[in-house]
């Protein structure tokens, strides 16, 4: 049985959906966020009295956009959490930021409920392509929020970067890294424009000029060139930190720990089982939560063990597979090693394998190697 948890909080409401995004959220139906609220607190009550012995290490406030909502909501779930948990001292409590719903009142309410890191959802410094994007905040905001964090008291702040936007150059993007980089967050989360179906960028496809595929691998190649020259160092697939920085919560993700997800859609994995909250909003309301919960057999975690943990730069331990699974790792994927590292995809150096830059490169590829 385990001891230590991670918790996530799923906030669905924003002020309008972006052109790009494919997560459950949505505009606030009239009326809805107070009822919403009481039932996310009523599920929490239920999983503290199934969960609340358990050690909280990390906590995620995410969306949608939680700083769409009225602060006090955001408080009073804090101070319920911490009610009904048992919080580590030194846990890292992150929340999701919109600078274009957010303020230096709302800012200093969150310190004071006890968040301590923030995740403010940049995109980009060109207003052009914040416009594309569907984003309700510019750059003047964005810098507004990043100096009202600062005097709010977070010293340790996440800004994320969108490369491969359409109509983005490699001259804008760089400017968007640089410009980032100067403000020195402690961390940066820059990954690439993904076309999902079902996002307006996707049913609109036809009316953009998207980025093409040597164009997109020169900006991933940049940003790793780029945040390296101020000091980033990177520790996964699309995110760097300063030293101590890395996010503790979505490492919880990446190396297979227990997670509760509580909220509208959100999903939780404790004791190998993996459980999926409705996305229905009314269904919700009415009391309704899990709708989904399968058992993952030995093959799943082993494959998710490689999937996520070849995610991060370190790669992942021998040992660590061995004592989870029983099993020496190439008793299970030896020929997939020796063929991935003769080709030059993977590196084995004593208790660990990693991706090589040139497996970074075509991560997909590679991890479907280790399908069983």
């Amino acid at each position: 049985m385990m001891n230590d948890l991670s918790l996530y909080v799923h906030i669905p409401f924003c002020a309008r959906k972006c052109r790009y995004c494919d997560f459950t959220s949505f505009p606030a139906p009239p009326g809805r966020i107070g009822e919403y609220m009481q039932a996310l607190r009523s599920e929490l009550a239920d999983a503290g009295d199934e969960y609340g012995e358990l050690r909280l290490n990390t906590i995620y406030i995410g969306g949608g956009t939680p700083t769409y909502i009225d602060t006090s909501y955001i408080a009073r779930l804090c101070e319920l959490i911490f009610e009904i948990m048992d919080v580590s001292p030194d846990a890292e409590i992150s929340i999701e930021c919109n600078p274009g719903s957010t303020d230096r009142n709302k800012l200093e309410v969150y310190r004071g409920a006890g968040i301590n890191r923030l995740s403010i959802g940049a995109q980009s410094v060109n207003d052009n392509e914040l416009t594309l994007l569907g984003r309700i905040h510019d750059s003047t905001d964005l810098f507004r929020t990043y100096e009202d964090a600062r005097d709010a008291g977070f010293d340790n702040i996440n800004i994320d970067l969108m490369s491969a936007i359409p109509g983005q150059t490699l001259s804008t993007y760089e400017h968007s890294l640089r410009t980032i980089c100067e403000l020195g967050p402690e961390h940066i989360s820059a990954y690439s424009l993904q076309l999902e179906e079902g996002t307006y960028l996707y049913e609109h496809r036809d009316e953009f000029e998207f980025t093409d595929e040597d164009t997109d691998r020169e900006m991933y190649h940049m940003t790793a060139d780029v945040l390296g020259e101020y000091g980033y160092r990177r520790y996964e697939i699309s995110n760097y930190s300063g030293p101590g920085y890395e996010c503790r919560h979505n490492i919880v993700y990446w190396t297979g720990g227990d997670y509760l997800g509580i909220g509208l859609g959100a999903a939780s994995l404790i004791d190998n089982v993996r459980y999926k909250n409705t996305e229905e909003l009314l269904r919700y309301l009415s009391g309704e939560r899990a709708i989904e919960s399968i058992l993952l057999s030995a093959d799943d975690r082993k494959e998710e063990f490689m999937f996520l943990g070849l995610r991060m730069i370190c790669g992942i331990s021998c040992e660590e597979f061995k004592l989870r699974f029983g099993k020496d790792i190439d008793e299970v994927y030896g020929e997939v090693i020796r063929d991935m590292t003769g080709m030059g995809m993977l590196i084995r150096e004593g208790d660990h394998i990693r991706l090589s830059d040139p497996g970074l490169d075509v991560c997909n590829y590679v991890l479907s190697g280790f399908m069983l």
